[in-house]
This record gives structure tokens, C-alpha cells and sequence, in this order.
């Protein structure tokens, strides 16, 4: 991966703009086959950022007309309303000027014509300079904490003898909010985690690195799955922020046998596909961590046999949706299954992601995607 410099630092790219030309700029990168896919992508992201989803289903109950002139309305106002005071007030003087066109003013002998327009194309080019600067300087921040959680991501997938796992984590922004990891315990145990932090963001990528690290450090003290889901709830509860919460699958293989016990805490239900092909699942036992000062926790137990294969991910890939507004859903993952037994982890992880990039069509997914697959081989 590139880095990027420090914020405000030039970049190398950036010192070379002086030695380019006005046509070279403008069309640098720009792959006319793409073009008019990448825009309406774009024009459906802003219609998402702007309008909530009670605005958009509020619009969709209207007629044409109406509709039409009520989202031109809605977008406007919710524009206005996320730039700050002066930008506003400018963007608003902009409009009202661009509508004015040619002011003109006279008195006697004197008449003094104004261009308005040419003046708020100059005013909105300022606000957009303004607000691309302070994305840029955002950006920056960003891209040191998205080397702060690469870094914090497993460098290797375990492989004890019998075993075979493999995991995958593709954040939907530059900083994600799930958390794929592995810990080791004292004992030989293996830990796996697949954790999802509500929210996107780098608030929810925070929080994601502070439920690693309470993991890493209280899973090895505790005796049982229970105690360990209820001192995360309370930790997550005391020390987190409002409407943040977290899902977690979180389970542990004994090296030498098939044993696991697990904790599911208000995670998608992980699936369990045995040799002889029934699928399993492996429902919450809590609700997600975090929301209240109490939870109930209890850990399960099951034994993966030679053949099985159990496998865990976030609600970002069965929500993943396409340009039709159809999700992929746990039920495609599931029949997927079946015909993944027998294959290495790591092949199965592929494959999933492959069908699922497939079914958006090169849409980008929405919400970070996470995949865990566990199995054990077969004679072991």
C-alpha cells in the first residue's frame, strides 16, 4: 500500500501539476467505457447521503410532479444545512445571484451593468475549493488510521494440523468497522473472532480497535464464554458513546479435536455445514454488546467432525445490494454451501467473495464485508 503524507504535505503527484497541461489535468484517469456507469453510482451515493431512507420511501408514495419537485426541495435544504454558516450563507447568495442574471442600476446619466452570474460561479468555485481542502486534510488523518488498522489486522491465517482456515475483511470506506483476528491462548486453544461495530467511520474503526485490544487482554483470564461476553458488555457499556454497539462471534477450537465453544452476541448466525451436507445454524445467545448496562450471556458448545466446515460473516455481505435494490442474502450464502464442502478455506473464501462481487455487478458494497471459514479435514 501507498502511504500518503503528513496533512498539508505536497505529494509528489501534487508538485508535478505545474509541468501538465489544462487538457492532461482534466482527464487524467478518465475511462470513457466508465463513465456513464461511475456517474449514475454517483448521483445514487448523493441521493443516499442526502435523504434519509423515511424521505426517500416518503418520495416514492408521491406522484411525478410532485415527487420530482419535493426531492429537488429536500436535497437543497439538506445541503445547505451541512455546510457551515458562511459557506452557507454564500451558497445561498450564489443561487439567489445566478437567478438575478444581469443586475443593472441607473440614475441620469449614469447606468452601471452587473454580470451576477459570472460572480456565483466564482463564489461556488471558492466553497468547492474550501470544502475539497478540508477533505483533503480529513483524507490524510484517514489514511494513517487505515495503516493503524491494517497493521492491527492478522498478518497470517493459522493453520494447526487438521485445520484449515482462512478469513477475509474489505472495508466499504478507507477505515472499517469489523474485526477479523486471532488469539492464541495459553493452554493451545485458538480464538477466532468476527466482530461488528454499528456505524461507519472512523468513530466505529476506533471502537473496533478498542474491542481488539479488551479481547486479546481479558479472553485468556476468563473461564468461561459467559464471563467473558458479560466483562465486554460492561467495558463497552461504561466506555462507549450512544447508539454504538457490537455484534461478536467469537469462538475457540481445541487444536487436538474437533471441541469449540462459542460466544454469539447478537450476530448473523454463523453456518454450520456438516460432512454429509445439512446446514446448521448458530443462533444469538445475548443481544449485542454494549446497548445495556446487563447482559446475559451464555456460551455454546458444538464438535466439528472431519468434513465439517462451519463458516461466520458480517450482515455487510448478505446485505450487500445491487443496482436493483435486491440483497444477496443469507439464503444464497447458504446454498452456496453444499457444493464448498471438502475445498481449503481459503479457495471458499474466494469463491464466496467472487459470487457476491457478481451479484452487485461492480457496485460498491455499502457496509464492510467480513467472511470467516473454519473446517476440518476429513481423517483427522
Amino acid at each position: 500500500m501507498t502511504g500518503r503524507g503528513a496533512a498539508g504535505a505536497p505529494s509528489p503527484a501534487g508538485s508535478r501539476v505545474k509541468d501538465r497541461t489544462m487538457r492532461q489535468v482534466v482527464f487524467q484517469g478518465v475511462r470513457p467505457g466508465e463513465y456513464p456507469a461511475n456517474l449514475q453510482e454517483n448521483f445514487r451515493q448523493l441521493y443516499r447521503f442526502y435523504l434519509d431512507e423515511e424521505r426517500r420511501a416518503e418520495l416514492e408514495s408521491m406522484g411525478w410532479l410532485r415527487r420530482n419537485s419535493k426531492r429537488f426541495w429536500w436535497l437543497l435544504k439538506s445541503l445547505l444545512s451541512k455546510l457551515s454558516p458562511g459557506r452557507r450563507l454564500a451558497l445561498a447568495a450564489a443561487m439567489v445571484m445566478a437567478l438575478l442574471g444581469n443586475w443593472q442600476f441607473s440614475s441620469g446619466d449614469v447606468r452601471l451593468s452587473f454580470n451576477l452570474r459570472g460572480w456565483a460561479f466564482v463564489i461556488v468555485l471558492v466553497i468547492l475549493m474550501l470544502e475539497l481542502k478540508d477533505k483533503l486534510l480529513a483524507r490524510s488523518e484517514i489514511e494513517v488510521a487505515r495503516q493503524v488498522q491494517i497493521a492491527l489486522l492478522p498478518r497470517t491465517h493459522p493453520q494447526p494440523e487438521g485445520w484449515s482456515i482462512w478469513s477475509m475483511a474489505q472495508p466499504a470506506n478507507d477505515v472499517g468497522a469489523d474485526l477479523v483476528d486471532y488469539i492464541d491462548m495459553p493452554d493451545g486453544r485458538l480464538g477466532i473472532v468476527l466482530a461488528d461495530v454499528a456505524g461507519k467511520g472512523l468513530g466505529a474503526a476506533l471502537l473496533t480497535a478498542k474491542v481488539q485490544a479488551t479481547l486479546r487482554a481479558v479472553a485468556p483470564e476468563v473461564r468461561s464464554l459467559a464471563d467473558l461476553g458479560t466483562r465486554l458488555n460492561t467495558i463497552l457499556h461504561r466506555d462507549g458513546i450512544d447508539n454504538r454497539f457490537v455484534t461478536l462471534f467469537y469462538f475457540e477450537i481445541d487444536r487436538g479435536s474437533g471441541r469449540v465453544r462459542y460466544l454469539n452476541a447478537g450476530h448473523n448466525p454463523p453456518f454450520l455445514v456438516r460432512a454429509d451436507g445439512t446446514i446448521e445454524t448458530i443462533e444469538p445467545s445475548s443481544i449485542p454488546l454494549g446497548m445495556m448496562a446487563d447482559c446475559a450471556c451464555r456460551e455454546g458448545h458444538l464438535e466439528l467432525r472431519p468434513g465439517d466446515l462451519l463458516v461466520a460473516y458480517s450482515d455487510g455481505l448478505t446485505e450487500a445490494t445491487n443496482a436493483t435494490g435486491q440483497e444477496f442474502g443469507p439464503e444464497r450464502l447458504r446454498a452456496l454451501l453444499p457444493g464448498l464442502r471438502g475445498l481449503p478455506s481459503e479457495e471458499i473464501v474466494a469463491r464466496v467473495t467472487r459470487e457476491v462481487n457478481l451479484f452487485l455487478g461492480g457496485l460498491r458494497p455499502h457496509d464492510d464485508l467480513s467472511l470467516i471459514a473454519v473446517g476440518r479435514a476429513l481423517g483427522r
